[in-house]
């Protein structure tokens, strides 16, 4: 029942998730009193999702050394000097161009490993630049905020990583241990019965994150069209050069895939929590509205991806 839920919602994903922003917005009175839920749905299908992860993740740093290193190199440095460069070019404001360096600066999202799976990417690497990613998190994410704020803009970074620790990088040690711990039957049972749930989860949070999306798009202006075009520019260009590089590097079609999504897909939830937490409009504007994209645009690119095997 649990797994044929689990396969129906996933094969949905495509059509939910920008269903579920859509509700957000619309019912916005409804869901903003459920903002203080999202840490917990977060953590919870953080948690879900790395029941399937190991410490032997680890291991696979020496095979993918190269690959790991890459990918989380465009996470954390290409992608945020991309970001800042638009910003400052288009915008010239320090509270836009922070909040798309924020947008893109983000760990690699957990959901990467559902569209990893489907599209026959590299469970084993994607895995280990999750958890990796994860676990470096509340250092780089807080130092990137720093390097763009400067003293532009106060931030308590203390806070910042104290969250950033127990949104992402506790329920990661925590699923872990948990498949550490466990007998292999029973982590893998207890990930097939939480997956739906994880899935479920997801769609709350979107929900629930993009209510704060309402405000901003009651009277659209030019300037929310600029917003809006540029963060859809800087997460197509995020999955569209993961796949030339890739295809150009490695052509190994699990490979690709796995760079794809690990290098275009967002914790994007942890940045709206952060966004909304730490920072004025200007700077939450950028992240949230990255949610209108990222799932979208995995999908297309799933569908690209399998065509490009079945092609092979």
């Amino acid at each position: 029942m649990l797994m044929r839920l689990n396969g129906w919602l996933q094969k949905m994903m495509p059509i939910f998730t920008p269903l579920s922003l859509v509700i957000g917005v619309l019912l916005d009175s409804w869901m903003i009193p459920l903002l203080f839920l999202v840490p917990w749905l977060f953590a919870f299908m953080t948690f879900a999702g790395s029941l399937s992860m190991n410490f032997a993740a680890f291991k696979s740093f020496k095979r993918y050394s190269v690959i790991i290193i890459v990918t989380i190199a465009f996470l954390h440095i290409a992608m945020p000097l991309w970001a800042y460069a638009v910003a400052e070019i288009l915008f010239n404001d320090p509270l836009y161009t922070l909040g798309f360096v924020l947008a893109v600066a983000v760990p690699t999202g957990v959901t990467s490993f559902i569209w990893a799976a489907v599209t026959r990417g590299n469970l084993a690497l994607c895995l280990s630049i999750i958890l990796i990613d994860t676990m470096l998190s509340p250092l780089v994410m807080p130092a990137i905020i720093h390097i763009v704020a400067g003293d532009a803009i106060h931030v308590d970074l203390k806070p910042m990583m104290l969250d950033l620790f127990l949104m992402v990088v506790l329920p990661s040690i925590l699923g872990v241990l948990v498949n550490e711990w466990t007998h292999v039957r029973v982590s893998k049972t207890l990930s097939a019965t939480l997956a739906p749930f994880s899935k479920i989860c997801l769609f709350l949070i979107v929900m629930i994150n993009s209510s704060a999306i309402a405000p901003y798009v009651e009277h659209i202006t030019w300037e929310l069209a600029a917003i809006i075009a540029v963060v859809f520019i800087l997460a197509l260009s995020g999955y569209a050069i993961c796949y030339i590089v890739g295809k150009l590097i490695w052509k190994d079609h699990d490979l690709v895939t796995t760079f794809v999504f690990t290098g275009g897909m967002r914790n994007i939830s942890a940045g709206v929590v952060l966004a909304t937490t730490y920072f004025p409009g200007k700077v939450v504007m950028p992240v949230v509205f990255g949610m209108l994209f990222q799932q979208i645009l995995a999908s297309q690119f799933h569908r690209l991806l399998m065509r490009n095997e079945r092609a092979a």
